[in-house]
């Protein structure tokens, strides 16, 4: 069994997995940019015990970060459970990813997207769109050939609704439930609309121009391969016509996924699926 956790700006998410690939969590802990390595350990160790989890079955651990300071203390408070050094994704991990983003490195993205990006290729069928709902909303896309293409970063539900009321006098704090109704007839409904429709439609419009720039892409490569006119790098990308698997994760994800017009699949896992495949292609080494 592994430990592995993923780093984010407001939270951190945790899951054991065991040989066979089971996961025990997800299990959520608050980032706590003052926190020492010693104190995380004993948070964690504390966590494990309420799941059943002795660290003593710990092989190892994988981590995925964007909050440097934070990776540098859980490096150590990973050493302190499991005896070992963690593998830490950025840092001389191989992924096996391939990217084609203007001569990036899988080690120059953002760790918890090559582990949603890896997940996706190996469970879904290609190309796919993954919707990370967070802090920040990231939306990804990997084509057919298991390529991370790119993507885009937008505030999270969460980020948007804390913005404006930082700036507000008058609108109280709500929370994420929906509206009797889209067209609100009070200031609670009409945030909660807001927040709620706001981010489903500003999900559902990407997904749009995304699924029309993968038929664009796709056209382009039949195109040159019928001794057409050459498309850039991008033509691996190649969908054959079909539309993206559209999978919703991250911590938010269940909740703005059911006003999406789109067909979505929720995946709570995939990031930690990210993780474990990562961790098998590494352990060897």
């Amino acid at each position: 069994m592994i430990l592995a956790a993923d780093i984010g700006n407001t939270h951190i998410e945790l899951g054991c997995i065991g040989d066979d690939g089971t996961i025990t969590g997800p299990m959520q802990m608050s980032t706590d940019r003052v926190e020492t390595a010693y104190e995380y350990a004993a948070e964690i160790r504390q966590i494990l015990h309420l799941v059943g989890v002795n660290r003593t079955e710990l092989e190892g651990s994988v981590i995925s970060s964007v909050v440097p300071e934070v990776t540098v203390v859980f490096r150590r408070a990973f050493e302190i459970l499991t005896g070992k050094e963690p593998y830490i994704l950025g840092q001389n991990i191989v992924s096996g990813l391939k990217v084609d983003m203007n001569g990036m490195t899988a080690d120059q993205i953002a760790g918890d997207l090559v582990a949603t990006a890896v997940a996706a290729g190996e469970e879904y069928i290609l190309p796919a769109i993954i919707i990370d709902i967070g802090t920040a909303t990231t939306i990804t896309v990997v084509n057919r050939d298991k390529v991370y293409i790119g993507g885009c970063i937008m505030p999270g539900p969460g980020t948007a609704l804390k913005g404006m009321l930082s700036d507000t006098s008058l609108l109280p704090a709500i929370d994420f439930s929906a509206p009797e109704r889209v067209i609100a007839r009070d200031t609670v409904d009409a945030m909660k609309s807001g927040i709620l429709f706001g981010s489903a439609g500003a999900i559902d419009g990407i997904i749009d121009r995304y699924t029309a720039e993968l038929r664009r892409i796709s056209a382009a490569a039949d195109d040159s391969s019928a001794g057409g006119g050459a498309e850039n790098s991008l033509r691996t990308g190649s969908d054959e016509g079909r539309d993206p698997t559209i999978i919703v994760t991250g911590g938010m994800g269940r909740i703005i996924a059911p006003y999406c017009t789109h067909t979505v699949v929720v995946d709570d896992h995939l990031l930690l699926k990210g993780l474990w495949l990562i961790w098998q292609r590494n352990r060897s080494r």
